[in-house]
């Protein structure tokens, strides 16, 4: 017996519907064009100029790729470069690892105990980062911070430590705050992703002898690879874009310099020849290739996975 086949919809009726999906999405399509699109474009042609403050147009003159040779040689730039890959290479997978790891041991909680515990990891991310920033400000304090009352108290140190002032403490701040705010979302998520691993596939591993790293590798890991490619490019660039720690506490001094700051400070910061945007565009579009071609890295190793 023929198998019946699919009612079709009409040309006219398809061609209605996506009219009225694409008009249901004008409203976004505008903001996205208008408030991202279009920025990057200017952003991409001022980087191959001389724009500044003090030019009366839009766009300065043209000087080519003279902005990225520059950067090349530009010693503060390179250095904030490396201080930005030192955070993404520590945080991004810090941050996934214990995730899951928080993950493992709370997803077969009961409900409101698991809720509870979902709310204390994803507090920081709802909390504003000033308030989170000025709560971290207090506790390095020099003086009254809790982390040399509590040093000095167990006898690890004997002078207080000047954790934000101090090249050899201050990157190492900077990251353990962005690891806290920053393992709330993954969390979450991974929990969600647990809860629907195909209860069948474990129950089938174990029939044949699988152990609990096998299942854990093997089965549920495979299954949860989407979240966790998702995870790695929004921490990796959450990671590339650090700038509010840096902007709230440090203001770039101690070895705490990265590439958004640099950006910053050279478009409305410097006082020799007030917004250089051209070359702060320049470097814009470097971080933007580096986030690109990392996040590229990412999906193709997940798909091989």
């Amino acid at each position: 017996m023929a198998r019946p086949s699919k009612p079709t919809m009409s040309r006219a009726l398809q061609r209605r519907e996506n009219i009225s999906g694409y008009l249901f999405m004008l409203p976004s399509l505008f903001f996205f064009i208008g408030f991202v699109v279009f920025p990057m474009i200017i952003c991409i042609i001022t980087s191959l100029t001389d724009a500044n403050m003090h030019d009366p147009g839009m766009f300065g003159n043209f000087i080519g790729f003279s902005n990225f040779a520059r950067l090349v040689k530009d010693v503060d730039f390179l250095e904030a470069l490396k201080n930005t890959f030192i955070i993404v290479i520590v945080s991004v997978p810090t941050v996934c690892a214990f995730s899951l790891w928080v993950s493992s041991a709370i997803y077969k909680l009961s409900g409101p105990v698991l809720s509870a515990f979902r709310c204390i990891f994803y507090l920081p991310v709802v909390t504003g980062s000033v308030a989170v920033t000025v709560v971290w400000k207090w506790m390095y304090d020099n003086y009254t911070g809790i982390f040399n009352h509590v040093l000095k108290g167990a006898g690890l140190i004997e002078q207080n430590i000047n954790w934000l002032g101090d090249s050899k403490y201050a990157l190492w701040c900077i990251i353990l705050i962005l690891f806290t705010t920053s393992v709330g979302q993954p969390i979450v998520l991974y929990v969600s992703a647990l809860g629907n691993v195909d209860q069948t596939l474990i129950e089938a591993a174990e029939v044949d002898g699988a152990n609990s790293f096998q299942i854990f590798w093997q089965v549920k890991w495979a299954q949860m690879m989407p979240t966790t490619l998702y995870i790695l490019v929004i921490t990796t660039i959450n990671s590339f874009q650090c700038f509010a720690l840096i902007q709230l506490l440090t203001k770039g001094g101690a070895g705490t310099n990265t590439v958004m700051y640099d950006i910053y400070w050279t478009a409305f910061k410097l006082t020799e020849q007030a917004g250089h945007f051209g070359y702060a565009n320049a470097m814009g579009v470097v971080l933007a290739i580096f986030i690109g071609l990392l996040s590229a890295l990412q999906f193709k190793l997940a798909k091989e996975k």
